[in-house]
C-alpha cells in the first residue's frame, strides 16, 4: 500500500485570486499542486482572447504563479498539474518554458491536447459521430467557436510517468487533474472503479478552491461554532489527502481563513451536479455511495464511493457563434411602478425604429426591488430592464440604445438610466453539449525538448452496480411554524449548460427525514415560480442527507446567452432558502 498523496487546488475558475500558488506550496506541506481555469464560459472567453491573439488561448495567470513558485517546487519534489493550457496548452507549455529560462530552473514540462475536436467537427456531425447530449441539438455547427472533448485522467498519468515536474492540459474534466496524480502515484489501472470514483469524487471537492472550506457556504456565519469565520473573506484553499482505496480527507493548510466540515465538504459535493451516476471518461461515480464524516477540525473524511463503468463516448463542449446582445436599464421610482415600466416600454418602441418582433429575442422585466414607505431613493426604487439578440448587429446596436435615450425627456416622472449600457452590442456564444464516441478522441502527450506518445481514451466497459438505499422513516408531525426554508436547510447551486442546478442538504437526521418527503419537484416549483413551466428532475442522497434538482431551461441557452440578472444561477439556492414556509416547529 502507497502512501497518501496530498494534492492541493490552488484555482477555482479563470480569474481567482493570484496569490492562490504561493499560499498553498508556501503555507504546508503538498506533493502536488492543481487548478482549474476552465469553466464552460471560459472556453468562450478563450476563443475571442486567441482570436485576437493567436496561440494566447491559455490562462496568462497560471504563466504569471508558474514564475513565483516554479523554483520551489522543483526544490521540494512537488509536481503540478493544471489545465490552463484551455485552448492552446502548447502556447501554455512555451510560456511556462520561458519563464523557466529566465529563472535558470530547468524542469521537465508536458503538454496534453487532443481535446481541440474543432479542425475535425463538421466531419463528426456529417458521420453522425458527433449527437446532441440531453435535451439540447447541435445548432449551426458551422458557426462554431469552440468544440473540445473532455478527456479524463490517464493522459496525465502518462506524462507524470515520463518524468514530468509540470504538466500542461486543454480540455480535461475538472476532477481529473486530482485524479490523475492519484492514478499515477498508487499505480491505478482503468478497471479500478471504486478508487478511481474516489479520486474523482476529492477531486470534485477541491476543484471549487474555496469553495470547500467555507466560500459560498449556507451557513457561513456558524461555521462549525466559530464566529471568526463569518468575519474573515481570505478563506484558505483546499488540499485533499487520497489514500491508495480512493478514499480521502480534505483539509486545509493550518492557521487559513475558513473551515473544513461536514456541511462545507457536503455543499461542494453537490456543486454542478446531476443525479447518483456521475458521469466521466475514466469511471462513472456513484455519488449515491459515499459517506463523509469529520475526523477532527478542519479534516473531513470521504469514504465508501464505489464507481462503475463510465460510458463509451465523451462530452463534449461547444461553444456557438450565437449573435449579439445589449440592453439597458432604466429606475422605476415610488409609486405606481407597474404602469410606469408599461409607459416606459411605450416610450421607447415609440423612439425606436424597430419593432420587438423585429429581434429575434426581446425579453423586458420588472425587478421590484422597491420598498413600501421607503426611507431612501433606493429603497423607493424598481429596476425596467431591457435585453434584445440578433444576429444582425446593426439592430442591436445603437439604434437599439439611442431609442432608450432619446425618451429621457418624453417619459415616466423621475426617469434615469441605470449603469449607462453599452451604444454597441456585443457578441454572445450558445453552449451546446454532445457526446462523440471516445475511440475517435485519443490524448497526446508531448514532452517539451522530447517525445509524443498517444494515450487511448477508450474505458473498459461493464454493468453498473447496483445501489440499494435505505428507506428513509417516515413519520408524524406536530405543530408547524412560518420560517424560512433555509433556517433547516443549506444549498448549493449554480449552472450546467442552459440548466440549473440546485442541491438541498441538511445537518441533522431529523431535519432530513422532513426535507425529504416534503420538498417535492412540484412543491420546488411552486417555491420558485420562475421554474414553474420548467422540467425539474430530483434525486436523492440519503447518505448525505441531501437532494439535487436540475431545472431545465432556466439558463436559457447557457450562461453566455441568459438574459437572467444571475446568469449562473448561482444565488438560486439562496433564492430557496429565503422563502417561508411552515416547518415542524420541533425542527426549529
Amino acid at each position: 500500500m502507497t502512501e497518501p498523496i496530498r494534492i492541493a487546488n490552488c484555482s477555482g475558475f479563470f480569474g481567482d485570486r493570484p496569490s492562490g500558488a504561493i499560499e498553498m506550496v508556501e503555507g504546508g506541506p503538498i506533493d502536488v499542486l492543481t487548478g482549474d481555469w476552465l469553466a464552460e464560459l471560459t472556453m468562450l472567453i478563450l476563443s475571442r482572447i486567441r482570436a485576437k491573439r493567436p496561440g494566447s488561448g491559455y490562462a496568462r495567470t497560471f504563466v504569471g504563479q508558474m514564475e513565483q513558485v516554479m523554483g520551489t517546487c522543483l526544490d521540494q519534489g512537488i509536481k503540478v498539474v493544471s489545465n490552463a493550457g484551455g485552448l492552446d496548452p502548447d502556447g501554455c507549455a512555451d510560456a511556462v518554458h520561458e519563464v523557466a529560462q529566465k529563472l535558470g530552473l530547468n524542469p521537465t514540462i508536458a503538454y496534453i491536447d487532443g481535446d481541440d475536436l474543432l479542425p475535425r467537427i463538421a466531419e463528426l456531425a456529417e458521420s453522425g459521430a458527433l449527437q446532441p447530449f440531453g435535451d439540447t441539438d447541435l445548432g449551426d455547427v458551422s458557426s462554431y467557436l469552440t468544440a473540445n472533448a473532455y478527456l479524463g485522467c490517464f493522459g496525465i498519468v502518462d506524462a507524470l510517468a515520463q518524468g514530468a515536474d509540470i504538466v500542461i492540459t486543454g480540455r480535461v474534466t475538472d476532477a481529473a487533474v486530482t485524479c490523475g496524480p492519484a492514478a499515477w502515484h498508487h499505480g491505478w489501472q482503468r478497471t479500478d472503479f471504486d478508487q478511481l470514483a474516489g479520486g474523482v469524487v476529492a477531486g470534485h471537492v477541491i476543484e471549487c478552491s474555496a469553495q470547500a472550506t467555507g466560500g459560498n457556504y449556507s451557513f457561513f456565519n456558524e461555521i462549525d461554532g466559530r464566529t471568526e469565520v463569518g468575519g474573515r473573506t481570505r478563506f484558505g484553499f483546499p488540499w485533499a489527502d487520497v489514500h491508495a482505496d480512493g478514499s480521502s480527507v480534505i483539509g486545509k493548510h493550518d492557521g487559513t481563513g475558513g473551515a473544513v466540515t461536514v456541511g462545507t465538504v457536503t455543499s461542494q459535493l453537490l456543486y454542478e451536479i446531476g443525479g447518483p451516476e456521475y458521469l466521466g471518461p475514466d469511471v462513472t461515480a456513484r455519488f449515491d455511495t459515499l459517506e463523509v464524516e469529520q475526523l477532527e477540525r478542519d479534516r473531513v473524511r470521504i469514504s465508501g464511493v464505489r464507481g462503475q463503468a463510465p460510458p463509451s463516448t465523451l462530452k463534449v463542449a461547444m461553444n456557438e457563434m450565437g449573435g449579439y446582445r445589449n440592453s439597458f436599464s432604466v429606475a422605476l421610482t415610488g409609486l405606481d411602478i407597474d404602469d410606469k415600466a408599461a409607459f416606459a416600454e411605450a416610450a421607447f418602441w415609440d423612439a425606436c425604429s424597430f419593432t420587438a418582433d423585429d429581434f429575434e429575442s426581446f425579453t423586458s422585466r420588472v425587478i421590484r426591488t422597491d420598498k413600501p414607505d421607503p426611507a431612501t431613493q433606493e429603497e423607493a426604487t424598481a429596476i425596467w430592464r431591457v435585453t434584445v439578440k440578433d444576429h444582425d448587429e446593426r439592430k442591436v446596436g445603437r439604434a437599439f440604445a439611442d431609442a432608450n435615450v432619446h425618451t429621457a425627456l418624453a417619459s415616466i416622472p423621475g426617469m434615469y438610466g441605470l449603469g449607462g449600457g453599452p451604444s454597441a452590442a456585443s457578441p454572445f456564444g450558445v453552449y451546446r453539449p454532445a457526446i462523440v464516441p471516445n475511440d475517435l478522441v485519443p490524448q497526446y502527450v508531448h514532452v517539451v525538448g522530447g517525445a509524443t506518445t498517444q494515450v487511448d481514451s477508450v474505458a473498459p466497459q461493464g454493468p453498473p452496480i447496483e445501489v440499494v438505499l435505505d428507506d428513509v422513516p417516515r413519520r408524524e408531525w406536530g405543530d408547524t411554524t412560518a420560517a424560512p426554508l433555509g433556517t433547516i436547510i443549506g444549498t448549493r447551486s449554480g449552472d450546467k449548460g442552459g440548466n440549473a442546478n440546485l442541491g438541498v442538504f441538511t445537518r441533522n437526521d431529523d431535519a432530513w427525514v422532513w426535507i425529504d418527503e416534503w420538498l417535492t419537484s412540484e412543491r420546488l416549483a411552486e417555491l420558485l415560480p420562475e421554474a414553474a413551466a420548467l422540467p425539474i428532475d430530483r434525486h436523492r442522497f440519503p447518505k448525505i442527507r441531501s437532494l439535487n434538482f436540475v431545472v431545465h431551461g432556466l439558463l436559457d441557452e447557457g450562461v453566455a446567452a441568459s438574459t437572467r440578472q444571475d446568469a449562473q444561477a448561482k444565488a438560486v439556492g439562496e433564492w430557496l432558502r429565503a422563502r417561508v414556509v411552515d416547518i415542524p416547529t420541533e425542527l426549529l
